[in-house]
């Protein structure tokens, strides 16, 4: 998902728990950070963490907003294209 700091920065369509997942593994391990380095910046833990980047479906979400926003990732909502 992750490859550059230019692609870093375009947005990164998820699509499931998974692909959520998939992408905050990605970008702790890009910024060098252990599950152990989230877990006090997230007030969280070592479990959440991960059930967080093997996609669980049901973690909470307040707790995965914190995990973004502790690793610098922020949550944009748009409207898909697709709809009318």
């Amino acid at each position: 998902m992750i490859n550059d700091d230019s692609e870093a920065k375009q947005p990164i369509k998820i699509k499931s728990t998974q692909d959520l997942g998939q992408l905050v593994r990605e970008y702790r391990v890009a910024q060098k950070m252990t599950q152990a380095d989230i877990l006090g910046l997230a007030n969280t833990g070592n479990r959440f963490i991960v059930e967080l980047e093997n996609g669980k479906p049901t973690v909470q979400f307040q707790k995965v907003l914190d995990v973004l926003d502790a690793l610098g990732l922020e949550l944009a909502v748009r409207i898909n294209g697709s709809l009318k």
